[in-house]
């Protein structure tokens, strides 16, 4: 058995079985629960019980687990108050103490304290992290966003990399690397001394999304998480594993019998695209409103390359502070050669606006996205090329709530009507960069009150939002609309202060 083996790994038949019951709605459920006992005995047991007649899987999956709520549902919002002070209330309700180990449990156990999304997510998550931190550093709360830093280093440390987020399921995958932005967020509060800290751990998040590199021989040719291409390699999403997905298990199983697709490529593709953290968009699809013609594994996508840039980048300044001068270098060169190929292969001449690339076809992907404010948010735009991205979104994305994911209504969540508070986040400072700040303050405008009017009707802030009608609910995915939610209390703290 793997060194951190998977629920499905552990359980086996019963998990299986739990998941293909239909009993629990949510499949997440499932695999987060927490045995009572040791697994082996919980199996032995279970061996022996189901053969009786009267046997019910529901009542002995509850006597033997600990089927987790969502903490801030018990949490009374107070409308009447600044929606601010609900924020910095809520804070203490996501946050979650250093963990213990429980056998059998789909927890990866993290040293420090961490703040949770809120909802139906009782673990930290990579990529939201960051979202959740800008929030933090106008709080004040510069501990939190350094211990939850010290849990991501802790895992690049233990486990090679950072997972999607701390659970044994998500081993297979990472998310959107932000790292080294949240290294430079700590460093804006306590100083250049924090680079040469993190220096050894953002080399090793590096080495993560390279991995394979050297192996590569022939333009085309792909491996784990890179891509040969003319003039050097750029980066896609991955996955690991090529199961179904422990969260989503039953549903994975539907898709794959539906589709009449291979089971092992299906699933490779629906969790690379988990690992970009927009599951799922009509940008990782080949017909925009059937899920099943996923090929993520096959896409070279603008947000990736312009996040391993910034990495690059950050690489060559925490060389630089540590004078190491050649390894400073060398860093430089990378980047460099990185931006040539963004320019080379995600710039759209036809549609004027950076987007994926279909490696496979040799051609765009041809999708205008929420995804295009990357290179303005990492400087990597031209000033004409930021215009024109700047002219798309203002024409093709901006809604009167803010800014849409795509204008595809395919019934995925990271697809129209629904935008998102990273995207806002990304697209307003990508703007600012570059003085495109009557945009910025439209796209802050329209976010903020969509925010605080539907605060004020439910006490709540959700994970996503309907930017298109502003007195709908959000729509599209696989769960429910969850609140709490650490990335939106984040950016909605920083852009009202």
């Amino acid at each position: 058995m793997a060194k951190h083996p998977t629920p499905a790994e552990i359980f086996g038949k019963l998990f299986a079985d739990l998941h293909k019951s239909g009993i629990w709605s949510d499949g997440k459920a499932i695999s987060d629960a927490i045995p009572k006992t040791k697994p082996s005995k919980i199996l032995k047991l279970y061996k022996k019980e189901k053969r009786r007649k009267d046997f019910n899987l529901k009542a002995f999956a509850k006597k033997h687990f600990k089927f987790q709520k969502a903490k801030n549902t018990q949490f009374k919002s107070n409308t009447s108050k600044p929606v601010e002070k609900h924020i910095n209330k809520l804070w203490d309700v996501l946050t979650r103490a250093a963990d213990k180990k429980v056998e059998g449990s789909s927890l990866l156990p993290l040293p420090h304290p961490y703040i949770v999304p809120g909802g139906r997510f009782n673990e930290i998550y990579y990529w939201d992290s960051y979202f959740t931190m800008l929030g933090l550093e106008v709080s004040g709360r510069i501990d939190l966003i350094k211990s939850m830093i010290d849990n991501f280093s802790h895992l690049i440390e233990t486990v090679g990399f950072i997972p999607n987020g701390n659970r044994t399921y998500f081993m297979g995958r990472s998310q959107p690397p932000f790292y080294a932005y949240m290294v430079q967020l700590l460093a804006e509060a306590k100083g250049n001394s924090v680079y040469k800290k993190y220096l050894p751990f953002l080399e090793k998040e590096y080495q993560f999304w390279m991995q394979g590199s050297s192996s590569l021989k022939k333009v085309g040719s792909a491996n784990k998480r890179v891509v040969q291409l003319k003039g050097g390699i750029l980066n896609r999403y991955w996955d690991n594993f090529d199961a179904p997905r422990a969260e989503m298990y039953q549903d994975d199983i539907k898709l794959k019998n539906k589709s009449g697709r291979k089971a092992k490529q299906l699933y490779k593709d629906l969790r690379a695209a988990c690992e970009s953290g927009w599951d799922f968009s009509s940008r990782w699809l080949r017909s925009p409103n059937d899920l099943s013609t996923i090929h993520a594994t096959e896409i070279i996508p603008i947000d990736l390359n312009c996040l391993l840039y910034n990495l690059e980048k950050t690489l060559q300044r925490a060389y630089q502070i540590s004078n190491k001068k050649k390894k400073a270098t060398a860093f430089a060169k990378k980047a460099k050669t990185r931006k040539k190929l963004i320019f080379n292969y995600l710039w759209d001449k036809k549609l004027g606006i950076f987007t994926d690339f279909d490696f496979v076809k040799g051609q765009s992907k041809g999708i205008v996205s929420a995804a295009c404010a990357y290179p303005l948010f990492c400087k990597i735009a031209t000033d004409k090329q930021a215009i024109r991205t700047a002219a798309i979104i203002k024409n093709r994305l901006l809604k009167p709530g803010g800014i849409v994911s795509t204008n595809n209504l395919s019934g995925q969540q990271w697809d129209a009507p629904n935008g998102w508070a990273p995207q806002q986040w990304i697209a307003i400072r990508g703007l600012r960069n570059y003085n495109c700040n009557y945009l910025a303050d439209n796209i802050t405008k329209r976010w903020t009150s969509l925010n605080k009017k539907v605060f004020l009707k439910t006490g709540k802030l959700l994970e996503k939002y309907n930017v298109e009608n502003m007195d709908l609910e959000t729509g599209g995915g696989e769960y429910p609309v969850q609140d709490g939610f650490g990335w939106t209390n984040g950016v909605l703290l920083k852009l009202l202060s």
